[in-house]
């Protein structure tokens, strides 16, 4: 059966997707139309690329020098340029302050001097490249490996233009191509900074943007990760040139758009497609930090190297930004629970890309194990008799996510 599914955000905590899916494979569910963001949109692409639930769990297993290859997510920037450190924001600080008891000529050779300093320090490059570059790091490994991926194993599937039986050829793929070799209607969801909108990036919307690329801009998580800046040959979005606008997550405007699935409205349908599932074919998967994880393993030590979490500005961002994001997505997940399967996940951190594989392991079972009590309720109509059928009926459902959907969409 065909379903509609929905991936929200969550960084490291993305890995209790796994779970859910591996239950879904085994009852032969498949994806309609997928929506991720941020770690969601991970997801989403590998599900759409034909990933079985054996090929994600040995990705998720892989290891780099006996450490878990996502570590690579949090590697060093890389040496900001000559030209970089000329025109920074801190030279220029530099430049403004001026020392009266210092010649200018050698208070400027003083100046380059501690610009280079600051650039070329473990702890001080990462905050010169945040206040540069808008992140402490890359990402550069995320998007070699990510590709690496989508290069990766055979293919599948009978849908597309891709033929079953084939290696995998997507890493360098555009949105539309990528639709074109699938069949499937992928959409991941970013946040464009410089035009304050939220960006549906899918073969509609942005035909040219690289698969990728798109992905690289959806888990962009403000602060922990370079922006991204929209490049020309990534061609319009929705027919509007965004050249040179600055990317980040797309969590920071919408963590979970299950509504965008609901609605017909026909300013939506332009962005979303049209509906090939059954009206009630819909599943949102919600990453739940209030839920505990059953048999999970205590963190026995922080992962060595600065932890950019403790410094107490960027904690106080990212309280910031959770609450915006959770206070947005709450009502949205009130109004439509009954599609909504929460998958636990106390306990377990956004960059927690060291995790054990104890711990992974009981994340995966987790969410799994909530999948199939959530299933079992929507089997014994669980839901209609706490709810009522008509308030999941699509005429009582649509005014709602037409609301809300062409809102965030407008």
């Amino acid at each position: 059966m065909l379903y509609d599914m929905v991936f929200e955000g969550g960084g490291a905590k993305g890995m209790v997707f796994v779970g859910a899916l591996a239950e879904l494979e085994a009852r032969g569910y498949s994806p309609a139309r997928l929506i991720g963001t941020s770690a969601g949109s991970i997801m989403a692409t590998f599900l759409a690329a034909g990933y079985t639930v054996a090929e994600m769990t040995a990705a998720l297993s892989e290891k780099q020098d006996e450490q878990p290859v996502f570590l690579g997510f949090l590697e060093s920037q890389e040496a900001l340029t000559k030209d970089e450190i000329e025109n920074s924001t801190l030279r220029e600080f530099l430049r403004e302050v001026n020392l009266r008891f210092i010649p200018d000529q050698l208070e400027s050779v003083l100046d380059d001097a501690i610009a280079e300093a600051m650039a070329s320090s473990q702890l001080t490059s990462r905050i010169f490249s945040f206040i540069e570059r808008g992140g402490f790091y890359s990402a550069q490994y995320f998007l070699t490996w990510l590709k690496s991926k989508l290069n990766a194993g055979i293919y599948p599937l009978e849908r597309g233009a891709h033929k079953q039986g084939e290696p995998r050829a997507f890493g360098d793929m555009n949105l539309a191509e990528f639709y074109h070799a699938t069949g499937i209607d992928l959409s991941l969801v970013a946040s464009d900074t410089t035009g304050s909108e939220m960006l549906i990036l899918n073969h509609r919307t942005a035909p040219d943007c690289p698969l990728a690329w798109a992905v690289r801009m959806s888990m962009s998580l403000p602060m922990l990760w370079n922006e991204v800046t929209w490049q020309e040959n990534w061609g319009a979005y929705r027919g509007k040139n965004i050249t040179g606008h600055s990317i980040v997550d797309g969590g920071l405007l919408s963590n979970f758009p299950i509504e965008l699935f609901i609605s017909n409205q026909p300013q939506v349908t332009a962005v979303m497609g049209s509906k090939i599932a059954d009206e009630m074919a819909l599943l949102g998967f919600l990453i739940d930090e209030t839920q505990d994880v059953p048999s999970a393993p205590v963190v026995k030590s922080a992962p060595k190297g600065i932890q950019i979490g403790k410094f107490r500005p960027i904690s106080r961002i990212t309280d910031l930004v959770n609450t915006m994001m959770q206070a947005r997505d709450k009502s949205v997940i009130e109004a439509f629970e009954r599609f909504v399967i929460r998958l636990p996940a106390k306990g377990y951190g956004t960059i927690e890309f060291g995790m054990s594989d104890e711990r992974r392991d009981a994340l995966i079972q987790a969410g799994r194990q909530a999948t199939i009590a959530y299933l079992e309720r929507l089997e014994a109509q669980e839901f209609e008799v706490s709810f009522g059928v008509e308030s999941y009926s699509p005429e009582n459902m649509a005014p709602v996510a037409d609301k809300i959907a062409t809102r965030i969409l407008s």
